[in-house]
């Protein structure tokens, strides 16, 4: 396995340095992601990018967010996202239910979140090219045509960071190990 660096301030690339400070001051310190996204400065700054577009600029509340991003996680078996988001969601005060239904890929606790679960799995495994009776089922459910569209930039968020973390075996930051989780099934081919 390749080992890739853990950045620190002063170890980051020069283009990367001062996206690592926002970082630290955000967060009190830098997240291993963004240690190790800051080897590609392009890679930390449009992940940045997309985080905050997903997270402020989208029609989702904060449940939805938590299911979007942890479906895509434990979909993607990020060993680092998923422990990062349940934190994440703690901070967002998103009900434990929804979360542990999310880790643990059981029933979430409404059909409105379920539609939203399932809609995102179908645009993940099947890489966007969703039915159109999916889609309808999704309008269905309550959701938008822009959510349609506003999922794919989650997962485009997420692609970034779980890829990321898959190759570089990023170690789950110190806050969120108390929220360490394995995938209980297997990952659809």
């Amino acid at each position: 396995m390749t080992d890739f660096p853990i950045h620190t301030l002063d170890s980051a690339p020069q283009a990367s340095r001062a996206l690592l400070e926002d970082s630290n001051k955000a967060f009190g310190r830098v997240p291993g992601l963004h240690a190790t996204m800051a080897e590609a400065p392009a890679l930390l700054e449009g992940y940045k990018h997309l985080h905050r577009l997903f997270a402020q600029d989208t029609s989702f509340d904060k449940d939805e967010l938590t299911v979007v991003w942890q479906t895509i996680n434990v979909e993607h078996a990020c060993h680092y996202c998923v422990p990062a988001h349940t934190g994440i969601a703690k901070m967002m005060k998103v009900d434990d239910a929804i979360s542990d239904a999310l880790r643990d890929e059981t029933p979430l606790p409404n059909a409105h979140l379920e539609a939203l679960r399932t809609f995102t799995l179908q645009v993940v495994r099947q890489r966007g090219d969703v039915t159109d009776a999916q889609v309808q089922t999704f309008l269905d459910a309550g959701y938008t045509k822009r959510q349609i569209l506003e999922v794919v930039l989650g997962v485009a968020q997420k692609v970034m960071s779980n890829y990321t973390n898959h190759l570089a075996q990023t170690p789950v930051d110190a806050p969120m190990q108390q929220f360490a989780w394995t995938k209980k099934t297997a990952v659809n081919a």
